[in-house]
């Protein structure tokens, strides 16, 4: 028996188990780090097929499916828990380091899950996992975020076991395959997808739990639920034409949320929501080259997203502070950190050079062949926005902007390490885009992104959208950097919905109390008068005549006897 025979998964759950016997320090560090190294190597050499079948109640479970697309997806989530864990190599948390295994272990699992029960247990498990990584903050707003975060990913996973259950029931099927959205089942099943990929109406759970979470902790978030979801519609629903929507949607409305925000940890929250809504236009149109495409973005997403993270992260954690209100000027002393931001910011916004540039290309060209020439320019007009609240706003606010007066000390050499690594995989992926095309789950043909027309495009869109910003500025027509609370669709529950439920219950204790008010009156009242009849001193207990006992008694008994007879 082979290592296939072996979930990958199962090596960060023994992983997680081992690690409270590792010594805290280094060994432990080398330890986090060895194992998402291992994970990747195996994952490399398995090949194609169908591993690890195990009987369950009836059921054969494919616990290790690897193909084209499912690797690609493996890969990077080994990549970003390798990057994830040197970022955090000071931590001594003992709760966050297994969280940290146990979330990507899940995630793995689920990626590679060749039926829809697997990928449930994994699904939940992601969501049990994560949310450890925003309790350990340990302050009353992580902790009441946590449970509703908690809530929403339990819930989705709720929502899926009932899609399951319905499609097995339509189709005698749980393999994990191309399904359409012909049955309750199937509509449940995307919309568990669906939530966890943050949909328009159900994505306030990412703004509000990832800047909620640890420094750290935030970092390890943005590589794993969302783009396990993208890898679920793209494996369950590539080419349902209402996904291409729902992506344009994604793209276009945090643009707005993301520029009058001033915790920079939320700009790349909704920059995330934006990022997503590329990969599921991609899913949306299914062909190989946008799947591709899709693949190919999640890729280089995770990689300069973390990085963005990790830049912000890192001056909070010299700063304590993530506000843009409160930033500024600090290039002075963390000129690395300043310098890995801006790779970051040019990779997300797409820069010819940079990973962005070879990635999200590829869906921006299935939209124009497949004639979307509205979900194009929709799409082109998300570009710009990008650029502006992350290319631009997260390190011009952070590094450059105003002097802030604060002068902390460089990032730790760890923190730089990832940051450097990542930059420079964000970097050869724009170089040397080729290396990633050769690991797509489709093949590339002869695409070559550097094209006269692509190159020259792309840099007027960037070039204009610089433009556009700094006469935003000069004008003062940009939104100010100020200390606000922006009220997003998650008002409705968590302000809202509670003054409503508050309300309510007010008016039924109103309605109780007045009911249990008029009944103890009632009562008094009774009482009283048999207090008044039957008291001490009432009528029925005086002393009566025995005449008149006699007399009652023979009425009494004439009574009986006419009721008797009668």
């Amino acid at each position: 028996m082979g290592f296939e025979a072996y979930p990958t998964a199962f090596l960060f759950f023994i992983g997680a188990v081992l690690l409270p016997l590792i010594p805290k320090g280094t060994a432990r560090g080398i330890y986090m780090l060895a194992i998402p190294v291992l994970a990747a190597a195996l994952i490399w050499n398995a090949g194609f097929g169908n591993f690890a079948q195990v009987p369950f109640f009836g059921f054969d479970l494919e616990l290790m499916r690897v193909d084209g697309l499912s690797r690609i997806f493996v890969l990077v989530f080994c990549l970003a828990s390798f990057l994830g864990n040197m970022y955090a190599w000071h931590l001594r948390d003992t709760t966050q380091q297994v969280a940290a295994l146990l979330y990507a272990g899940s995630a793995i699992g689920a990626a590679l899950a060749g039926d829809l029960i697997t990928l449930f247990f994994y699904w939940e498990g992601t969501a049990i996992a994560s949310v450890f990584l925003i309790w350990a903050r340990g302050t009353e707003g992580a902790f009441n975020t946590g449970m509703r975060y908690l809530i929403i990913q339990i819930g989705s996973g709720v929502i899926l076991i009932a899609g399951v259950a319905l499609y097995y029931h339509d189709t005698g099927s749980i393999l994990f395959e191309k399904m359409t959205l012909g049955s309750l089942g199937t509509w449940l099943i995307f919309l568990s997808f669906g939530v966890k990929a943050a949909f328009p109406l159900l994505h306030n759970w990412l703004q509000d739990s990832y800047p909620a979470a640890t420094v750290t902790g935030t970092v390890v978030l943005s590589a794993f639920t969302t783009k396990l979801a993208i890898y679920a519609l793209a494996r369950g629903f590539a080419g349902t034409e209402i996904l291409i929507y729902i992506g344009v949607i994604m793209t276009l409305f945090p643009i707005f949320f993301a520029e009058i925000e001033n915790d920079l940890r939320r700009v790349l929250a909704y920059s995330l929501n934006n990022q997503l809504g590329f990969m599921v236009v991609g899913i949306g149109i299914g062909t190989d080259m946008a799947l591709n495409g899709t693949a190919s973005h999640a890729f280089a997403h995770i990689l300069y997203k973390a990085l963005l993270f990790m830049s912000v992260g890192s001056v909070m954690f010299r700063t304590g502070t993530s506000k843009a209100s409160e930033l500024g000027g600090l290039y002075r002393t963390m000129p690395l950190t300043a310098m890995f931001c801006l790779v970051g910011a040019a990779s997300i916004s797409a820069f010819p050079l940079f990973s962005g540039f070879v990635t999200k290309s590829l869906v921006l060209g299935e939209a124009a062949s497949a004639h979307y020439q509205w979900v194009w320019l929709a799409l082109v007009f998300a570009s710009a926005g990008v650029l502006s609240h992350s290319g631009i706003k997260i390190p011009f606010f952070m590094f450059f902007a105003h002097d802030s007066g604060l002068r902390p000390k460089e990032a730790p050499r760890h923190m730089l390490l990832s940051m450097g690594i990542t930059a420079a995989l964000c970097i050869y992926i724009g170089v040397f885009p080729q290396t990633l095309y050769a690991i797509l789950p489709f093949e590339m043909g002869d695409y070559q992104p550097y094209t006269m027309g692509h190159v020259v495009g792309q840099l007027q869109l960037l070039l204009f959208a610089l433009l556009a910003f700094g006469v935003l500025m000069r004008t003062g027509i940009h939104p100010p950097e100020i200390r606000a609370i922006n009220l997003d669709t998650d008002w409705t529950y968590r302000k809202a919905a509670p003054s409503v439920v508050g309300l309510a219950a007010r008016g039924i204790a109103i309605i109780w109390n007045t009911q249990i008010t008029l009944l103890l009156n009632t009562f008094n009242r009774v009482v009283a008068r048999l207090y008044h009849s039957h008291g001490p001193e009432g009528r029925t207990a005086r002393e009566w005549p025995t005449g008149a006992t006699v007399v009652a008694i023979a009425v009494l008994l004439a009574a009986a006897m006419v009721v008797n007879f009668v």
